[in-house]
C-alpha cells in the first residue's frame, strides 16, 4: 500500500472507531508474527472497544478493498494470526468475561478473553472449559474458536466446536449474525444462501466428511445439514476468521473432577503404545498422551519400557481417582511392560522429571554429546 493510501486509511479509521488505531512502525512490527515462522507486515492495527468498533473497521476496509485479520494472542503455529491490511487486536479491550451461569453451565465471553481467566472464574463453581491447548495461560477464546482448538483433555470434553453454544458474528459484508442452531434468525441473504448450499449438496455433505473425534481441518459444512439443525455456530468454529469476525461467544462449561490420578503405562516401543491407545478409551480417561524413550532418556519415576502412555482419570475423591487409574492399569496389563499409578501431587513430580529432560542445560548436554 502506498504511503498516501495508508495515511488516508489511518485517518478514516480514526474518525470511525473509538478504539486505538496504530500505524506506527513498532505497533505494526508487533503484529508481523505469531508462533510460526511466517512474517507479514500489516498496514495498521486497531484495538476495538466493542462490536460497533469492529463493524466500523470492517466498513472502512470494505470500502477500500483492504483485508482484515482478527487476532488474539498470536499463539498460532501456522501463520493464521498474521496478515496484510488491518489487524484487529482483541486482547487490549475486548477481553472480558461478560457473564457466567453456573446453573446452565455457560459463559459469555469476548474474543480477547484469556482461557485461563475463564477457567479460573469457572473453577470457583467446580466447572471448567474443556478444551485446553498447551498455550492455555495466554491463548484467547476468539483464537480457539477460529482454530477449533483442542488440547489434551479433548479426549474427554471434545474440541472447541463441541463446547460452543452461540456466536455473535459480524460478516465482512456488514451483517450482524447470531449463529446458533437453526437459521430462522439470520438475515435473509445468508439464510437463503446456506439453505441453497446445503440443499444442493446433501449427498456430498452427508458422505464426504469423515467421522473423526478431532476433525479440525477445513470448513465444517456438514454441520449445516438439516438433520443437524443447521448448526451455524459449529460450522463457523474453525473457519479462522475467513467467514466473519466473532465479537462475543456463549460457551459451554463442564464439571471439573474433584480429584485426578495418572496411570503411567510402559510399552516395549512406540508402535505398541500407539496400538494400545484406543483400547483405553472405554475407561473414560481425561487424557491419553504418549511419549517415547528417546525424549525422556534417564528420567526417574517411569516404569520400565521403550515408550509410555500417560492416562489421566478423574474422580470425586482422591481414592476414587486412584481406583480408576488402577483399573486402567489392570486393563492394560497384558500389553504393558510395567505401570505406575500416581495421585495429582505425585503426578506433578513425574511431569517435572519428564520436563527436566527438555531443560536448556539438558538440551545443551545432548547437543554436545551428539557433536562429532
Amino acid at each position: 500500500m502506498a504511503d498516501h493510501q495508508a495515511d488516508e486509511l489511518e485517518q478514516a479509521l480514526r474518525r470511525a472507531v473509538r478504539g486505538d488505531v496504530s500505524f506506527d512502525t513498532a505497533s505494526r512490527a508487533l503484529m508481523t508474527m505469531d508462533a510460526s515462522n511466517y512474517r507479514r507486515v500489516p498496514d495498521g492495527v486497531v484495538a476495538p472497544r466493542d462490536a460497533d468498533d469492529v463493524a466500523a473497521v470492517l466498513a472502512v476496509c470494505r470500502e477500500r478493498g483492504v483485508p482484515v485479520v482478527a487476532r488474539g494472542a498470536g499463539t498460532s503455529i501456522a501463520g493464521q494470526a498474521t496478515g496484510l491490511g488491518v489487524v484487529l487486536d482483541f486482547t487490549r479491550h475486548m477481553r472480558g468475561i461478560v457473564s457466567l451461569d453456573p446453573e446452565r453451565r455457560t459463559a459469555v465471553v469476548q474474543p480477547g478473553a484469556i482461557l485461563d481467566d475463564l477457567r479460573t472464574a469457572a473453577g470457583a463453581h467446580g466447572l471448567t472449559f474443556g478444551p485446553d491447548p498447551s498455550t492455555h495461560s495466554r491463548c484467547t477464546l476468539g483464537g480457539m474458536i477460529g482454530n477449533n482448538s483442542c488440547g489434551s483433555h479433548s479426549v474427554a470434553w471434545g474440541t472447541t466446536a463441541d463446547n460452543v453454544h452461540e456466536l455473535d458474528v459480524l460478516t465482512y459484508g456488514g451483517e450482524r449474525v447470531r449463529a446458533a442452531q437453526g437459521l430462522h434468525d439470520l438475515p435473509a441473504r445468508l439464510r437463503d444462501g446456506i439453505r441453497s448450499l446445503a440443499g444442493h449438496h446433501l449427498a456430498l455433505l452427508r458422505t464426504g466428511f469423515p467421522e473423526l473425534p478431532r476433525r479440525i481441518s477445513g470448513y465444517a459444512l456438514d454441520e449445516l445439514l438439516p438433520e443437524k439443525n443447521a448448526d451455524l455456530a459449529r460450522a463457523l468454529t474453525g473457519s479462522e476468521g475467513t467467514l466473519g469476525v466473532v465479537t462475543e461467544a456463549t460457551v459451554r462449561l463442564v464439571e471439573a473432577p474433584g480429584a485426578r490420578a495418572l496411570a503411567v503405562l510402559g510399552y516395549p516401543d512406540e508402535s505398541a503404545a500407539a496400538e494400545a491407545a484406543h483400547t483405553l478409551l472405554p475407561y473414560g480417561p481425561l487424557t491419553v498422551e504418549g511419549m517415547a524413550a528417546d525424549l525422556v532418556a534417564g528420567a526417574s519415576g517411569l516404569p520400565k519400557g521403550g515408550a509410555w502412555l500417560f492416562v489421566e482419570v478423574g474422580g470425586a475423591t482422591r481414592e476414587e481417582a486412584l481406583s480408576r487409574a488402577q483399573e486402567v492399569a489392570r486393563a492394560a496389563a497384558e500389553a504393558t511392560t510395567g505401570h505406575t499409578v500416581v495421585a495429582r501431587s505425585e503426578e506433578r513430580r513425574v511431569g517435572k522429571a519428564c520436563r527436566s529432560r527438555w531443560s536448556p542445560e539438558h538440551l545443551r548436554t545432548r547437543a554436545r554429546s551428539s557433536t562429532t
